[in-house]
């Protein structure tokens, strides 16, 4: 049995991780020698290349010795440790620890090395390239695949012989959040796949189908488990009235002949039933879903905007 080794992306040189880190480049060397804490990877001329998981631990390390830690204290730690003491640390009003990055699978030769032209795609992810079938990666049996977030695999031949390897990946690595990229990039080919939540699209991958996919994939990551909503995709506008203040506004005497306060009312109960239904609209593809995730962007902003236009008629009504 071959090994299958997955090849780790985005890799960040010491500069870029000393920028994002605030840790100066001749200290972060320091670390690697003194703790091994350091990159994971080199470069065929030998220089530090910083996985994603590089960088995210050293962000918390970097955290946690702006919040009194001692680097010799904390450098052996791990992730979950490490993210527990700045938790303590910090306290309510401290910085929040940082969010890690979905950990996607992409499977397909084909795939990485359109992958290695485009790395610009994998900016908010934390990829792992596959440069295999989805076959030979069963056959390895990489232990990675059980610590995956989400898959995009390539076939670009078609998934109608795949389909009995496609459903067996998928059920090895947990997830059905998973997007199978083929020459006809059409849901039907899917549908003997059986997978809920599963994308189709088209192979080469279109930039802007494939981030919208990264995309979802860091929502649901960052969203509370077993959530998936479309709200998860766009951080909503705060509300500025209840239900109850607007009714009441709505109902309020008017004074002489402006009307605007009861009419904005109005509009805001029908924009606040309009957000919540299109947060929870259903979608047969990613383009339908971007649309909807656009539509549910605009009309909170449509109602903040609205709710702050109350504000001023109130504040006016007051003085």
């Amino acid at each position: 049995m071959t090994a299958i080794e997955l090849h780790p992306r985005p890799l960040y040189s010491i500069g870029t991780v000393s920028r994002l880190t605030g840790v100066k480049s001749d200290t972060l060397r320091v670390w690697e020698r003194r703790y091994n804490l350091g990159a994971s990877c080199k470069s065929a001329s030998g220089r530090r290349q910083y996985t994603q998981t590089d960088l995210e631990h050293l962000q918390l390390v970097a955290a946690l010795i702006g919040n009194g830690a001692r680097i010799g204290d904390i450098a052996s730690a791990d992730r979950r440790t490490l993210e527990v003491l700045l938790r303590a640390r910090s306290g309510a009003q401290g910085d929040p620890v940082p969010q890690s990055k979905p950990r996607i699978l992409f499977v397909g030769e084909a795939l990485c090395e359109w992958l290695e032209e485009h790395q610009g795609c994998l900016v908010n992810v934390s990829a792992l390239l596959a440069c295999t079938t989805p076959r030979a990666l069963l056959d390895g049996e990489p232990d990675a695949l059980d610590q995956v977030d989400g898959a995009v695999v390539a076939c670009p031949q078609g998934v109608s012989g795949d389909l009995p390897v496609l459903r067996e990946l998928v059920a090895r690595i947990g997830t059905h959040n998973v997007m199978v990229l083929h020459p006809a990039g059409s849901a039907a080919a899917l549908a003997a796949l059986d997978i809920d939540g599963a994308l189709a699209g088209e192979f080469p991958p279109q930039p802007a189908q494939l981030a919208f996919y990264l995309s979802r994939c860091a929502a649901e990551k960052s969203a509370d488990p077993g959530t998936g909503e479309l709200k998860a995709l766009v951080q909503p506008k705060e509300r500025l009235f209840t239900e109850a203040e607007l009714a009441a506004l709505s109902e309020a005497p008017v004074s002489g002949d402006c009307q605007c306060r009861a009419h904005i009312a109005d509009i805001l109960k029908a924009l606040v039933a309009f957000e919540e239904y299109s947060a929870n609209c259903a979608a047969d593809d990613w383009q339908e879903s971007a649309v909807h995730a656009c539509v549910y962007a605009y009309t909170g902003q449509a109602r903040w905007l609205m709710e702050k236009a109350l504000s001023r008629i109130e504040d006016n009504h007051r003085d």
